[in-house]
Formats: structure tokens, C-alpha cells, sequence
């Protein structure tokens, strides 16, 4: 996977300038995927995995919530790209996508003195 520069896969710091309308509603789908306990477990747990994947079976007990459910978040992730999926058969395994990640935290990268 070929890792693009910040300003390609989403949007410019925030204090860096006003965003752009289109920035805008970019960043705001991506901190409302994460603005959730159970989403944020997941992208965890997925991350800390040894070979950085996920099968659905192996996330349900240890964020305590059914299948369903999980595999609703997991699709809320896998839209807003922070997750991409490899099926194999009737699972879905998840990865995280390291680009959208770092979009989010370069749209919070402040300078500093920026907030004095």
C-alpha cells in the first residue's frame, strides 16, 4: 500500500487555514465514525493485532456486543474508509487504513501557541 501525503487523502490542519467546504464534510465524516466507544474498541483492537487484521468472530466478545451489532460498526468504519475488508469465504477480515488516521490526526495537529 503506497502511503500518500497528508493534503491527498483528506484535508490541510485545521489551524492551518479555513477548511474547505468539501474538507470540511470530509473531516466531519471521519470524526463522526469515530465519535463512538465501541468504533474506537474496535479500530483498537484491529490495530493491535500481530499481523494488523481482524476477522468479525474474533471482535464480538471483546467489545461484549452481538454479532449484528459489531458488523454494523465495522460498516460504519469501512464506509467512512478507516477500514478496509478482505472477505474469504463467509468471513470478513478488517484492516485498518493508516492514511485516514493520520488525516485525523494531522487535522488536529495545532502549532504551537496556536491556542494562547
Amino acid at each position: 500500500m503506497t502511503t500518500l501525503p497528508l493534503a491527498q487523502v483528506c484535508c490541510a490542519p485545521l489551524m492551518d487555514g479555513p477548511l474547505s467546504a468539501q474538507d470540511a464534510v470530509r473531516l466531519a465524516g471521519l470524526f463522526k465514525a469515530v465519535a463512538d466507544p465501541a468504533r474506537l474498541r474496535l479500530l483498537s483492537l484491529i490495530a493491535a493485532q500481530p499481523d494488523g487484521q481482524a476477522c468479525t468472530c474474533d471482535l464480538t466478545e471483546p467489545v461484549g456486543l452481538s454479532q449484528p451489532t459489531v458488523s454494523h460498526h465495522l460498516k460504519v468504519l469501512l464506509e467512512a474508509g478507516l477500514l478496509s475488508r478482505d472477505k474469504r469465504g463467509q468471513w470478513s477480515y478488517y484492516r485498518i487504513v493508516p492514511e485516514q488516521l493520520a488525516a485525523l490526526r494531522g487535522a488536529l495537529d495545532t502549532p504551537v501557541g496556536a491556542w494562547r
